[in-house]
Parts: C-alpha cells; structure tokens; sequence
C-alpha cells in the first residue's frame, strides 16, 4: 500500500469544498446585525435567486435541507389538509414521515427503488383522488439515482388554483436543468452540502406567489422554520435569528463563483461527468441501479454478481481514500453511488473510475484494467468537439 493516502469524497453530500469559499469564510468576521453583513446577505439573496433559475423569494435556513423540507409542510398545510406525495426512495419516503408528524392524510404513489416516479399514476390520482392541498416529490432521488419528471408533475398542479408543488432538489440544483417559474414549481427546496459546494448547515427554499397566498391562510404550527417570518426578516437583509455567518459568507463566494462559471455550464458538467461514469460502468460489464431515468447528480450502480457492494466501497475508502456510498437501508450491499454534483472535475472522474477497477479487481471482480477509463475518455472527447 502506498505511504500517503488523500481522502476524496465521491458523495452526494457533503461535497468537496470551494476553497475560495472556504478562504473567504475564514477571512471575514461579520456581526449578523451590521450594515456590512446586511449588504453581503442581499447580494447573497439575489445570486440565489440566479442559482435557483427563478425570480420568486428565495429563503435560507441555518439547517440541513430537512428543516426546508419540514417548513414546506408546516407552512402550506391545514389540520384536515390532504396531500399527495411520489417516492421512489429514501428521500421521497420522509415526505411520507413529515407529513404523518403532522397529522396530515397524505395518498402516496410508490415507484419501486430504482425507478422515477410514474407521472400517469400522479396524474390519475390527482384526477380521481383530491383535491389535495399540495403535492410533494424529489426532482432527483440521491438514494436511487433517479430523475423524476418535474416538469411534467408541474403542468398538471399548475392547473390546479388551490394546490402547489413542493419540489425537493437538494441534489438536483445545479445538476438538473430546473424551471420553477416557467414548470409552476410552487416551493423548491436546496441545500448548502451539495452543488454550492460549501459544509453543511444552510437550507434554501425558492417560493411562489401562489405558495405565498397558500401560507398566509394555513394553519398548522410552525415557529423557526416559519416561511413568512423569515421571507420579512430576509427583505431587510437580516435572519429572524442568529444565522450560521460563516456559512452565509462561504455561500456568497460560492455563489460568485457559480455566477462567473455559469449555472448552465454547473449542470452541463454533472450531466458530462454522469454519461461518462455510467458508460465506464457498463464497460466495466457492470449495470445501473437506474436504467429508466437516471440522474446527473450521481450514478448508482449494481453490485457485481456475487460480491456485496459494501465490500466495494470498503476496499475504495481503505486503498485510495475514496469515499463512495452504499446503498441506503434496504439497498445496503446491493449498490453504491458515486456522486458528480459541485466541485468536480473531468479528472476526479477519470480517477475514481481507475480506482474502481482496481477495487472492483482486488474483491474478486473479472474486469478489464482500463475499459472503463477508456470509455469515461471517449465521452469526454465526444462531449468536448
């Protein structure tokens, strides 16, 4: 084994850090209630909204992405309110834990794991089942590697006056191509560990007028994460309580960043890492945990046959300080992820991918040294003619 080993996160968050991000955040010291940080915070606020692709409010939280996803419920919803929720994994799941934290009757429509969400049973629920006061679902499932159609889901609530759509995309900002104002997308939900490329610690929600006039009549209980305190305070370029400071100035630099590259050029860079990583597996005579739709935020792929994808991750951790991720809960052994949101480039993968075959040789896995890479190397030509 060699001497030195780096560690590499190949996770879909926490993500490798922006180290100009970072360097600002451990430069600058800002009392939450001064002018200065007041100036940086409204800055901050609109290259959000850049971020987010809308032209709504944007809201931050100093939480993970759940306190956005829990403030989603307890600021839309009504004792006796019925929603409708699409899962197709672990994340989709907990739009089914909140809701019954709050006491709120929700029909659910379940994909099977690897699957998206099927957009002709929503539309047939919604039709035959309501009226439901919101609909909730992910824009790409992190457990699964699976895109959902959002766009579609958002046509068909969009028709409905007294119905929003709740949209988590906590991996799928700046790796899916997302359209809140133009798809009818009423709430969309990110978070500070992912393609902003900063810790953990900061949740955002983008929110519609439609939402807006949906919050101002609801009733259920709600106190930190109350949408409209926060919407008032954050339009004086304040947060209703003491923020995570250091985070907001990392996310302003990361922002910056984000702005300077391009939105378009963030995602179009996941989508160029995800075709190649999913071509190297499949050269590598591996397959896809998501074949129907899957997403650009990372790649989920099979264990070989006969060896638990535990080991795999295991054998990459403890010989390259790779850390890919197992599959969650019932998936454990069965898959693992490799993650292409934020601070990644065409090298990382052509890395990762060479690591793979070794890892995948070393558990007893028959694999061609170099197929993989070699097919990650075409896309990339391809992509770049």
């Amino acid at each position: 084994m060699p001497g030195i080993i780096k560690e590499r996160l190949f996770t879909p968050g926490p993500t490798p850090l922006l180290m100009e991000a970072q360097l600002r955040a451990l430069t600058m010291t800002l009392h939450h209630r001064t002018d200065a940080f007041r100036a940086l915070m409204r800055e901050t606020l609109d290259n959000l909204r850049y971020y987010f692709n809308t032209k709504n409010d944007v809201i931050v939280f100093s939480s993970s992405g759940t306190g956005a996803m829990e403030g989603a419920v307890s600021n839309l919803l009504s004792p006796g309110d019925r929603v409708l929720i699409g899962t197709a994994g672990k994340f989709g799941e907990r739009w089914v834990q909140l809701a019954k934290a709050y006491g709120i009757e929700a029909a659910v429509v379940e994909a099977p794991y690897g699957h998206a969400v099927p957009m002709n049973e929503m539309k047939r629920r919604l039709e035959s089942s309501g009226p439901f006061r919101a609909v909730f679902v992910q824009a790409t499932e992190s457990s699964t590697g699976v895109r959902n159609d959002v766009e579609g889901l958002g046509k068909m609530v969009g028709a409905l006056p007294d119905c929003c759509l709740v949209v988590d995309a906590i991996t799928g900002l700046g790796t899916t191509d997302l359209r809140p104002d133009e798809w009818g997308i009423d709430v969309l939900i990110g978070g500070s560990q992912k393609a902003t490329m900063i810790p953990p610690g900061l949740a955002f929600a983008s929110v519609s007028e439609k939402a807006w006039k949906q919050i101002a009549t609801a009733k259920l209980p709600r106190y930190y994460f109350d949408y409209a305190k926060e919407r008032s305070s954050l339009a004086k370029g304040e947060s209703s309580y003491t923020p995570a400071t250091s985070l907001i100035v990392s996310l302003y630099g990361a922002l910056c960043y984000i702005k300077q590259l391009g939105r378009e050029n963030l995602i179009a860079n996941a989508a160029l890492l995800a075709e190649g990583m999913r071509e190297a597996a499949m050269s590598l005579g591996l397959t896809l945990f998501a074949v129907e739709s899957p997403a650009n935020a990372m790649t989920a792929i099979n264990a070989p046959p006969g060896i638990e994808s535990t080991k795999v991750v295991k054998e990459m951790r403890a010989r390259f300080g790779a850390i890919l991720t197992d599959g969650q809960g019932a998936m454990k052994g069965k898959m693992f992820r490799v993650a292409h949101l934020g601070y990644y480039d065409v090298l990382d993968l052509f890395a990762v991918i060479g690591g793979l075959e070794v890892a995948l040789k070393t558990v007893g896995c028959k694999v061609e040294l170099g197929s993989g890479v070699r097919a990650a190397q075409s896309v990339y030509l391809r992509r770049s003619a």
